[in-house]
């Protein structure tokens, strides 16, 4: 293994994003050249997170493609990265969805496109960082820069509200994180080092424990987000162009969840144990308020939005559970999420970029001039609420098989999302694809090759998910039984077994 590969991988995006900044050429062809250099650098670093994949072990639960250099020594902080089976397969999830959002935003985004592709460069490379650090500083200066770029993807190319919808993206996140601070501060002062390795074997008081994974909560809880800290999720999905939402839901969404992981769940396991009675019903409320507003909502991308906000919940759920059959959905549902909403965000940028609306009631008979659309999103529909056969499926099956070890109710209600996303979900493509015929059918044409080839690796991994699943599981699984260990009769009967049972082949 060699451990230039991971900075290559989280590098190469920030060196193509300063390209394009620095090198644009002239003015009536730099928009081009900017999305040729940008779209290039992230198929190049996608394949060399494949190239880093095919070299993983997974079968090694420790740090792999580890590299640490002195920073502060004198302090206990060093420049310290290297991946996990948990954390590869977010680099993964990073280094595919980029280059379809950097496909999707081709022609959707006109204006000072240059910037927009170099802002996503340089998204790509604070999430490759967050998702590889092993250093508590390092962490936290990845995660804050995931903000200027977001923000400004929001601010800058969003909708009409998108100033306001920027800023609250913003206060919220940096609000949250200056509790991460804090906490950072603490375990630093107790252990004198921010080497996350050193931190997981330190032993804090239970009450030490239990006021750090309160700030983590509120830092992470921001992102994820957990009810009810979600405020700003809406309309900041709703106004960002659609490749941002796609970025903001797919990935960045998830860096709460795998900070809530890290940081809580793994680290502080005594104080976790005495806090998930109250976090699990905040899961549950979050899938069920977020479906019943989703029940109202007139604008497609909205839906989709809160549809991403209720299968949030059912990640918390999973997280929670403390058993490892419920944190192995929890990280599988990420994945799978991350792609499917993805996928149905850019389904619906497709109409509306045609039809120059997002009006649920403006939409009928879509399905008569755009069959392949038609299709796609029916496959995604249908993983977004769990069919059999999606990944979705296979990662809301295990949160349910961790939550039942936990309460038989909890089960009920966390499983209410599989109905209620049905609803919701079914009436909107009935409407939409199946409705009757409406006056803005005629502006349509079926999907063009680009955009269907943005859609097709979508559709391709959301079934190879729900088909194979121990692709994905046999990479993080080992990790997670090893971090939680047989400490209740479920996890010992689990014992790293979970993608054998799950290898429907």
């Amino acid at each position: 293994m060699h451990p230039f590969l991971l900075s290559l991988v989280t590098y190469l995006p920030l060196l193509g994003g300063l390209a394009i900044l620095l090198f644009r050429g002239a003015p009536d062809t730099a928009d081009r050249t900017s999305r040729w250099i940008a779209l290039w650098t992230s198929l190049l670093t996608l394949a060399l997170s494949v190239v880093i994949w095919a070299g993983f072990d997974p079968q090694m639960p420790g740090i792999q493609y580890e590299q640490q250099l002195a920073w502060m020594p004198s302090f206990g902080i060093s420049y310290h990265t290297g991946l996990d089976g948990i954390s590869l397969v977010f680099v993964l999830l990073t280094a595919f969805l980029t280059p379809l959002s950097i496909g999707a935003a081709w022609k959707s985004v006109t204006g000072r496109a240059g910037d927009f592709m170099a802002a996503v460069l340089f998204l790509e490379t604070a999430l490759m960082g967050l998702f590889s650090a092993c250093d508590l500083l390092v962490f936290y200066l990845f995660y804050e820069a995931t903000l200027i770029p977001a923000s400004l993807m929001i601010g800058v190319w969003g909708g009409p509200k998108r100033v306001w919808a920027s800023l609250q993206f913003f206060l919220f996140t940096f609000g949250g994180s200056l509790a991460m601070l804090v906490a950072m501060a603490a375990m630093w002062s107790m252990a004198g080092t921010t080497d996350i390795p050193t931190l997981m074997q330190s032993h804090f008081s239970y009450a030490v424990e239990c006021w750090l994974l309160v700030a983590f909560i509120l830092a992470f809880g921001v992102k994820l987000p957990l009810f009810p800290l979600h405020a700003w999720l809406p309309d900041a999905y709703t106004e960002a162009p659609t490749a941002t939402s796609a970025l903001l839901s797919g990935v960045l969404s998830k860096t709460g969840a795998y900070g809530l992981l890290r940081f809580g769940v793994l680290m502080f396991p005594d104080a976790v144990h005495a806090f998930a009675p109250f976090i699990l019903p905040l899961g549950v409320i979050a899938i069920i308020y977020a479906a019943f507003i989703a029940f109202a909502q007139t604008d497609m991308k909205r839906l989709v939005a809160y549809s991403s906000f209720s299968h949030m919940g059912m990640i918390a759920v999973g997280l929670f559970t403390l058993d490892a059959e419920g944190v192995d959905g929890a990280i599988y549902q990420m994945l799978s999420h991350g792609v499917v909403i993805s996928a149905l965000f850019f389904c619906v940028a497709a109409i509306a970029w045609r039809t120059q609306t997002r009006d649920i009631a403006s939409m009928g008979g879509v399905a008569f001039k755009m069959p392949t659309l038609a299709t796609l999103a029916m496959l995604f529909t249908m993983a977004n609420i769990g069919l059999p056969g999606t990944g979705s499926f296979v990662g809301e099956l295990l949160v349910l098989m961790g939550a039942i070890h936990v309460s038989f109710w909890l089960a009920l209600l966390a499983g209410t999302t599989m109905i209620m996303g049905a609803v919701y979900m079914l009436a909107l493509y009935r409407r939409v694809i199946f409705g009757a015929v409406k006056n803005t059918v005629s502006l349509l044409r079926d999907l063009s090759g680009p955009e269907i080839a943005v859609l097709a690796p979508l559709a391709i991994v959301t079934l190879w998910m729900g088909i194979h699943p121990d692709t994905f599981i046999r990479l993080f699984d080992p990790v997670v039984v090893h971090a939680l260990g047989p400490t209740n009769p479920a996890t010992a009967l689990h014992a790293g077994t979970a993608h054998h049972l799950l290898a429907l082949r």
